[in-house]
């Protein structure tokens, strides 16, 4: 059966404040077969980041290495989907792809589109395992905080996309001790039992820095910061000789104080960064891997409903009801 209508979503205004569920819509338009060179693909799956919220506002941050959205037109979003009808020599009927245009159900692309990328669908357990942000997780874990054997970790946020994948990978990485936080006491047993932490916390549930104390009493080696304010405050009283800081996010909404004594007389590194959703080769091989092994787990959380249900699960990412990467099935 040919494809002649496509559903898609859009953004229709821009929050002042919170983001609601009526700042979307939901329209249908017309989808022409594909042209010589074009392909057809149906999207079976669309990741949801917190990212996303910046990207709704009229000027973004402008050192992210991401383009805002536009108002009357469906958002990029990373998508896995399949191609289902093909006139291209680079893509065929049946292939697994990944591209940028989520928020739809089906897309009509041309074969010189860059952003789509052939996947091999032996490579991971399912086609929505691609859909991660371990690339992320890794540059910040790997690349530049250089994680490993004898360090003791501490993860905040580390039941977000990022922050679950980072813990893992220091974990695999052979990091003597994995610590993380979160924001309620029922995500501590999901980070223990079934990411393999260490320890985890309540941040809510006293003072960091007192729970730091108790959870790391020789330093912290290694920190991955994703919320800012008091747990990097924390974080920096308690850093170990030579201790590594990498800044992946700032979710606590606060900036913190940055006391220099310890920054200095302990030599610690801190460095910023962003990631584009591009996936880094050696994050890929480790990947999947790790996931054959047995040593690691795709923390990701299913949302059901298609298309329609998308703003009601953005307005729960930003609210912290998801646990992992969040996942849409279209």
């Amino acid at each position: 059966m040919s494809i002649t209508h496509a559903t898609e979503l859009r953004l229709t205004a821009r929050p002042d404040t919170d983001l609601r569920e009526d700042h979307f819509e939901l329209a249908r338009t017309e989808i022409a077969p594909p042209a010589d060179g074009e392909f057809l693909v149906r999207n079976d799956w669309m990741l949801l980041s917190v990212v996303m919220r910046e990207l709704m506002e009229a000027e973004p941050h402008p050192d992210l290495p991401m383009s805002a959205y536009e108002l009357g037109r469906p958002p990029w979003a990373p998508a896995v989907g399949t191609v289902v009808a093909s006139r291209s020599s680079l893509f065929s009927a049946g292939d697994l792809v990944q591209h940028v245009y989520g928020f739809r159900d089906h897309v009509l692309a041309a074969e010189g589109d860059e952003s789509f990328t052939k996947l091999d669908p032996t490579l991971l357990p399912r086609p929505e395992y691609h859909l991660n942000q371990g690339a992320t997780a890794w540059r910040g874990m790997v690349t530049l905080a250089e994680a490993g054997p004898g360090d003791t970790v501490f993860v905040s946020g580390a039941t977000t996309g990022v922050g679950a994948v980072a813990g893992q990978i220091a974990r695999c990485r052979g990091a003597k001790r994995v610590i993380g936080s979160t924001g309620s006491k029922e995500k501590i047993g999901y980070l223990v039992d079934d990411l393999g932490f260490d320890a985890a916390f309540d941040y809510h549930d006293g003072p960091v820095a007192a729970r730091l104390a108790e959870l790391a009493p020789d330093g912290i080696d290694v920190f991955f910061d994703n919320v800012a304010g008091e747990q990097f405050e924390a974080a920096m009283a308690l850093a170990a000789p030579n201790a590594r800081f990498v800044l992946c996010g700032s979710l606590s909404g606060r900036n913190p104080a940055l006391d220099l004594e310890p920054a200095v007389l302990r030599d610690v590194t801190i460095r910023g960064f962003t990631t584009p959703y591009d996936n880094d080769p050696a994050w890929i091989e480790h990947y999947s891997r790790w996931l054959r092994e047995g040593r690691f787990v795709f923390p990701h959380t299913v949302v059901e409903g298609g298309l329609a249900a998308v703003p009601g699960a953005l307005v729960g990412q930003m609210n912290g009801r998801h646990r992992g990467t969040t996942l849409v099935r279209l």
